[in-house]
């Protein structure tokens, strides 16, 4: 497959390491991604050199994580993290090791990764290191732990929520062994900090197998521990397909109208992402009334797709198709209110009354007027209409 300029860059990384004496390899998801000609991300390096000796190898580094043994490297025009083969501690909290111990073996390093997938180390010579099988896990579309599944998720919870995860990007099933512990220690997520669960669900949401992924969440006993009824409305997921995180978390609030709250704060999202939860709840309902000119106004293209999307999910028949939406938006006769022939000036110099709120009032009942061919936005004529009509039904 045809790799991009950073898996280059982490090449280069591994030859001068090497030539400096110590052993470096590509390790983790981009091995994977590799192995399943995806598109590699995030192409990590790990090593036999401390994080002193590699700071010495090269010219421009970054102390990115140098306590668990990281190093951003840049002199390779991309930026590469460079990691100590390391060994961790016990885990008190189900989140982050007591320790992390630096090692010279890469076996002792790879021992400790969540799943067999992730455990693999590519070298510069393009062998694959692959000490727990997790080659032919990916042949058979399978996500299995490395070792004993209750302690790699009681090490760290989070790696329960990955397993559903990396099945709704790749498709894959659970080991039943892996799934069995995770419905067992499902409710150590409650130890998982917010913030990294919904980094997670967002990811999940974007993933090509979103469904089959919020089925395993329900199966692994997961969603009991989350806000939103997963088990209850997983038949209104089927169809469900998303490029955007936000659409996800909007369908969730969608189907669980009561507990808007509690899942905006459950996930912590930010404000720009309620905002367009709101915006395409509310042009959900006024979808279900028939939308007005207005409503094509007022919502951005991609807010009524989406709308329209909620209701194919949903089932809701609709008479119209989904590509008549933009038809009708770039038909209207405005399609900003800075296209309006008028502005508040015009209004105060044609009447004797003082600014106020009416001015909004009457630019709001333009606009809406000239939407619905009532009258043409054209200065003269909304004149006309504003002496006549508007001050007289005011």
């Amino acid at each position: 497959m045809k790799v991009n300029k950073e898996w280059h860059a982490a090449l280069s990384v591994i030859d001068k390491i090497e030539r400096s004496g110590f052993e470096a390899v590509i390790v983790g998801g981009a091995v994977r991604d590799y192995l399943l000609q995806r598109k590699v991300n995030d192409v990590d390096v790990a090593t036999s050199a401390l994080p002193s000796e590699v700071k010495e190898i090269f010219s421009s580094t970054v102390d990115v994580g140098i306590e668990h043994g990281t190093v951003l490297v840049l002199d390779e025009g991309e930026p590469i993290e460079v990691t100590t083969y390391r060994t961790e501690g016990t885990y008190s909290d189900y989140r982050r090791p007591e320790e992390v111990a630096f090692v010279r073996n890469l076996e002792e390093d790879l021992q400790r990764r969540d799943f067999t997938i992730n455990a693999m180390a590519f070298t510069k010579d393009g062998q694959i290191i692959d000490l727990y099988g997790g080659n032919e896990d990916i042949a058979n579309k399978v996500i299995r732990a490395v070792g004993d599944p209750n302690v790699r998720f009681r090490e760290d919870a989070l790696r329960m929520l990955r397993a559903v995860r990396f099945g709704a990007q790749l498709g894959f099933s659970i080991e039943e062994g892996t799934l069995k512990a995770i419905q067992i220690d499902s409710d150590l997520i409650d130890f998982i900090a917010n913030e990294r669960i919904s980094m997670e669900m967002a990811k999940l949401w974007k993933s090509k197998y979103a469904y089959y992924g919020i089925q395993l969440l329900v199966e692994s006993n997961l969603s009991k521990f989350l806000a939103g009824h997963f088990a209850e409305q997983l038949e209104n997921w089927r169809t469900f397909k998303a490029d955007k995180s936000e659409v996800g978390w909007a369908y969730l609030c969608q189907l669980n109208r009561q507990e808007f709250q509690n899942i905006v704060d459950f996930y912590r999202l930010s404000n720009k992402e309620k905002t367009y939860i709101r915006k395409v709840l509310n042009a959900y309902d006024a979808l279900l009334q028939k939308w007005t000119a207005m409503d094509y106004f007022i919502n951005d293209l991609d807010v009524l797709e989406t709308a329209y999307d909620f209701a194919g999910w949903q089932n809701v028949r609709l008479p119209f198709k989904k590509e008549n939406i933009q038809e009708v938006k770039s038909n209207l006769p405005l399609q900003s209110i800075s296209q309006l022939a008028i502005n508040g000036n015009h209004l105060m110099s044609w009447t004797t009354r003082k600014r106020g709120p009416w001015i909004k009032v009457a630019l709001d009942a333009a606009i809406i007027a000239v939407l619905n061919g009532y009258v043409k936005n054209d200065e003269e004529k909304l004149k006309e209409w504003f002496l006549n009509d508007f001050i007289n039904e005011g």
